[in-house]
């Protein structure tokens, strides 16, 4: 594999963006009372299998981001007045949120904030030490979302794509967690057809040993999608989401345990939005401010009315920085905005 050089950008630091409009890092608001903050863009691991291209191998990314943390506690601090008192914070992020510098104090921030109820992470785990694990059960941490694919180790170096990480350690973390703190644990096994699906069902019964599901549900198969950025193994069965259901249904029968959930198992319900500033089709003049995420891709400002109000993704092969240019949209969906130069 050959290693790929990326700038590295902290935002309000080398450069002052919004907080919404970009996959990548900042705030996504999808309509619920889940608020998705995503504080970096980095991941030590490089999966054989990761949606959004993540690690030091990665073939799109030109680009990392590492946010502000009081820049953004402060947006989501506006989005949960918007939201109202049941909000829950998912660190989630197209990369590791465990990597984040400032985790432990960024948790403790959120749980601070009026209105939020409960702080959740998702991880593979690659950074987890027991000094980072007292530290982020300490701050509030109220679930971690555990993606472990196989219970081998060896196997697991495979599917996670380095071979130094050690599974075996971060389940012996996890199991710590689940005994000495109040912070639960949700496993979320990825399931890769005609790979893992004996793995998985021993990490349901390594579940069901240590005691995952002690607040919240114990655990969250999710079925393998290509993605176009993503990697795709090869070699993978085919698996239609119907058949995904019908094994998860004989899984619960087998091992005794739930396995398939709904929102409102989560606690999740449909909530106040953020206003889409920009409709598909619109021509908007914007100011090009830093490389974007992906190759051939370029953050950019909106200037005039809605000035500095959301971040717009600018797909294209070549542009300097500082240019302003007229653009336009061609996707909003969750507030997230892509855009061509016209």
């Amino acid at each position: 594999m050959e290693f790929h050089r990326k700038v590295f950008i902290r935002i309000n630091e080398d450069v002052d963006v919004p907080l919404i409009g970009c996959l990548a890092f900042g705030i996504i608001d999808r309509g619920t009372n889940v608020i998705e903050a995503r504080a970096n863009s980095y991941c030590p691991l490089n999966c054989i299998f990761c949606s959004t291209d993540a690690g030091p191998y990665s073939c799109y990314r030109q680009s990392e981001y590492r946010v502000n943390r009081e820049l953004l506690v402060s947006y989501v601090k506006d989005l949960v007045k918007l939201k109202g008192e049941d909000v829950e914070v998912h660190l989630d992020s197209v990369g590791e949120p465990l990597s984040y510098d400032e985790l432990p104090e960024l948790i403790q921030d959120l749980k601070s904030i009026k209105g939020v109820k409960v702080v959740s992470l998702q991880t593979h785990g690659a950074p987890l030490t027991y000094r980072l694990a007292e530290r982020i059960t300490s701050a509030g941490l109220d679930r971690i979302n555990l993606s472990i694919d196989t219970t081998y180790p060896e196997k697991a170096k495979l599917l996670q794509g380095m071979p130094w990480y050690d599974l075996k350690k971060v389940m012996e973390i996890a199991e710590w967690i689940i005994k000495n703190t109040n912070t639960d644990i949700l496993l979320a096994p990825l399931l890769l057809p005609g790979v893992n699906e004996s793995d998985i069902e021993e990490v349901i019964e390594w579940g069901k040993k240590i005691g995952v599901g002690k607040r919240f549900p114990g655990f969250g198969i999710q079925l393998f999608l290509r993605h176009k950025h993503g990697r795709n193994p090869q070699g993978l069965k085919k698996m239609t989401f119907n058949e995904f259901i019908e094994l998860l249904k004989s899984w619960e029968i087998k091992h005794g345990v739930r396995l398939i959930y709904d929102e409102k198992d989560f606690g999740m319900h449909s909530a106040p939005s953020l206003p889409i500033l920009f409709q598909i089709g619109e021509r908007v003049r914007v100011k090009v401010v830093a490389p974007g995420w992906l190759r051939n891709e370029w953050l950019a400002v909106p200037l005039g009315r809605y000035m500095n109000s959301r971040v717009i993704t600018v797909i294209s092969e070549k542009m300097e920085i500082g240019v302003k240019i007229p653009v336009k949209i061609i996707e909003n969906r969750n507030n997230i905005y892509l855009a061509k130069p016209i």
